[in-house]
């Protein structure tokens, strides 16, 4: 079987659960990492070894399992980031809340940073990779993700500190140190819009890094900006990615904890998906 006639036929079958134009993006991204090329020559022949792991990568396809989880990884920032069920699948959104981060703060900055709730470590061990002379920590309350984190970490050469902590315990805030910069992908879901998420998130990314009760869905967002105004250094900046559906409320929350120079921005596709705000005293 060549890498075309097999690409052909996963695409067909794929297109059983997906629309034609995903299917052949899956099967494109399958066959890349099955023959560990960029560029997958048409008449390259798939070994028998080959073909047993298409095989079952293709019947956990069709469960709906995320490729990501699949072949075990992922493109974020120009890395790749080993991925599985520990932790959510580094998305594009947040690639925005980096490159935001990073155009702010230049080559020949040196900075501290946080990033709170850090899941593969996607953020954490992007910036330090762009930016080697920034002291990078990352905390998460899951001990499975960070070991996820680390991996990563280590598979890029990166040093960053992983701490489990769950940011909600107030207690612990102090021991964290101080930061000049702090950001956060928290949960921001509604347990109501459930609903409205896709078939293959819910069952097979982590619900802890996803949801929040419908009685309080702003409650990391607040929890992380009381921390912020004793853990930012004068000057630092605290950055979110956010529900665009609250980010009103988002900055509304912010300036009443006294942040100032509160900025929202569009992701590419239009929608407020981040918030920048600074503590200047």
């Amino acid at each position: 079987m060549t890498s075309t006639q097999a690409r052909h036929q996963l695409a067909q079958q794929l297109q059983a659960r997906y629309d034609e134009g995903e299917a052949r993006s899956i099967a494109r991204i399958v066959l890349e990492e099955l023959l560990q090329l960029r560029i997958v020559p048409g008449d390259a022949m798939l070994s028998d070894h080959q073909k047993t792991v298409l095989a079952t990568w293709t019947e956990r396809l069709l469960e709906g399992e995320p490729v990501q989880y699949v072949v075990g990884n992922t493109h974020f920032y120009g890395l790749v980031f080993a991925t599985d069920a520990r932790a959510l699948i580094p998305r594009p959104e947040t690639e925005e809340l980096v490159h935001w981060v990073l155009e702010t703060h230049p080559v020949g900055s040196k900075r501290t940073v946080l990033d709170i709730g850090t899941g593969s470590g996607c953020i954490a061990v992007t910036l330090k990779k762009k930016r080697p002379d920034w002291a990078l920590s990352a905390v998460d309350a899951s001990e499975v993700a960070l070991q996820l984190a680390r991996e990563n970490a280590r598979r890029l050469q990166c040093a960053v500190q992983f701490i489990q902590q769950d940011i909600l315990d107030e207690a612990l805030w102090a021991a964290l140190g101080r930061f000049d910069i702090i950001l956060s992908n928290p949960p921001y879901i509604p347990v109501a819009e459930r609903a409205l998420m896709p078939e293959q998130v819910l069952r097979f990314e982590p619900e802890a890094a996803l949801f929040v009760s419908d009685e309080d869905p702003l409650r990391f967002y607040r929890a992380i900006a009381q921390f912020a105004r004793q853990a930012l250094l004068p000057g630092g900046q605290l950055f979110y990615e956010i529900n665009e559906f609250r980010a009103e409320e988002v900055a509304a929350l912010l300036r009443d904890g006294g942040f100032e120079e509160i900025v929202l921005r569009e992701d590419m596709q239009g929608k407020l998906r981040m918030c920048r705000a600074g503590r200047t005293r």
